[in-house]
């Protein structure tokens, strides 16, 4: 384990508190993902309540457990991207159209208002937006089933 030069607690509201080396204490801090699909335990930043970077953090598994835990912990609660893992439906070819997904968090519907809301993100990772904003991960196309990769090559 490094020094991190920081501590970090949760108080009474359950919001996160950092103090710093040299005693300055933050409040509400919020750690941010810098490649949050990518390389999600790659460079962590926790940020002031004013957008100001308090630390950099290179690796999270590098951090003592406690500080480790509570920054999992505060990402999970801010972050929501279902993984889809399978589409079992479309109602149309054309856009707007619902879809009904299977993704790591249970069944649901999307809408997609056209196909740029459909995202390459690398080679075989894609990113489908919603119509209310909500960010849906394709990790590995080819690990799709074939129905699966059959409607989203009518997308692309």
């Amino acid at each position: 384990m490094v020094s991190t030069g920081f501590t970090l607690v949760r108080n009474q509201l359950g919001r996160l508190v950092m103090t710093l080396a040299d005693g300055t204490v933050h409040e509400g801090v919020v750690p941010v993902r810098a490649f949050p699909i990518s390389a999600p335990d790659d460079g962590v930043g926790v940020m002031s309540t004013d957008g100001r970077e308090l630390a950099w953090i290179p690796r999270l598994d590098a951090l003592p457990a406690n500080e480790r835990a509570l920054l999992a912990e505060e990402l999970a609660s801010r972050e929501f991207m279902p993984e889809i893992r399978r589409i079992v439906s479309v109602s149309t070819f054309a856009t707007p159209s619902e879809w009904t997904v299977q993704t790591d968090r249970g069944a649901t519907t999307l809408t997609l208002r056209g196909e740029e809301d459909i995202r390459r993100l690398s080679g075989a990772t894609l990113m489908i937006s919603d119509s209310h904003g909500i960010h849906y991960l394709i990790r590995d196309l080819s690990g799709l089933d074939r129905g699966s990769r059959k409607i989203l090559d009518r997308f692309l």
